[in-house]
């Protein structure tokens, strides 16, 4: 079974924006300067054991630059490097409805000036919503293909506590089952490779997910940053990373259980090179997707072939 008139066995993002607008659709990742309630201790000190110093934002134009020039850039340089013709705008980095209401309205509109844009996407906590933000992120769905991208990580409260999340996994399905109210695409981020997690433990957020009805998904490995809580823990030797040969095998089984109509934004991370300690082999990110394609037709599956909802 192959998805979006493609040679792909999962629902890529991609190609689903291509066929829903008929051109190549690419997000421009903007920073408007926001913060995080659990890097400025408002919840804890020190945020994610994993989050760096820039918030997860792996392709950042300078804060400093105004939201429209941040687009206008965004669209030169993506037009010319992979000949897109329209774009979303992607509201990447730290928490991005961390501002009051009348700020975020601002911003956002901001983001949507340009006749090029055909989405806004916006990634948060799912702590930091409410009626009054999700009414005004709404607001912009008639226009525009509007997303919220919530990080989750993992449904084990566990985990969660160790990796200092701040949230435990009754928050995310309440936020969910919030966001949804108001007909809003929900994208949920995860890492596989958790500390103390085993395979049943990362397929299991997978089968919980499912039962959660979101739309799409960003799968990630676990990263070792530098100057990140997790780094120390990783040298001290307190904690093992995933193998790409056992990611490459979740993943695959991840793609099995999640519904067909789940759109894939993401199915391997990015660090930043020059930030990344390890793993070394995701510098390498094409081959690894290329060997998630061979596995899947090696077993001759696809997303959602296993899926536990019926």
């Amino acid at each position: 079974m192959y998805f979006n008139e493609t040679n792909k066995r999962y629902n890529q993002y991609s190609a689903h924006l291509k066929q829903k607008f008929g051109v190549k659709v690419y997000k421009i990742t903007l920073d408007a300067g926001f913060s995080c309630p659990n890097r400025d201790g408002t919840i804890s000190n020190g945020g994610c054991i994993f989050c760096d110093d820039s918030g997860s934002f792996s392709q950042a134009h300078s804060n400093l630059l105004p939201i429209e020039k941040q687009v206008e850039t965004g669209i030169e340089t993506l037009s010319k490097r992979f000949k897109a013709e329209k774009f979303m705008s992607y509201f990447q980095a730290y928490t991005n409805t961390y501002k009051p209401v009348k700020e975020l309205e601002k911003i956002y509109n901001s983001a949507t000036k340009n006749e090029k844009i055909v989405g806004l996407s916006i990634g948060t906590r799912p702590d930091c919503i409410d009626d009054d933000k999700l009414k005004l992120i709404a607001s912009y769905k008639d226009d525009y293909y509007t997303w919220i991208e919530y990080g989750l990580q993992s449904c084990h409260d566990k985990t969660l506590k160790f990796i200092n999340r701040g949230h435990d996994f009754d928050c995310f399905k309440k936020a969910v089952e919030k966001t949804k109210k108001y007909g809003i695409n929900i994208c949920a981020h995860v890492i596989l490779g958790l500390p103390e997690e085993n395979k049943e433990d990362m397929l299991k957020t997978a089968e919980e997910l499912s039962k959660l009805g979101i739309d799409g998904i960003k799968i990630h490995m676990l990263c070792i940053l530098e100057n990140t809580p997790i780094e120390k823990l990783y040298k001290e030797g307190k904690i093992k990373l995933i193998s790409e040969e056992d990611y490459i095998e979740t993943v695959c089984d991840y793609l099995e259980i999640l519904p067909a109509n789940v759109t894939i934004h993401r199915l391997a991370g990015n660090g930043l090179k020059s930030e990344l300690v390890e793993p070394r082999w995701i510098g390498k990110k094409l081959d690894t997707l290329n060997k998630i394609d061979r596995e899947l037709e090696r077993r001759m599956t696809w997303q959602g072939s296993r899926n536990l909802i019926a």
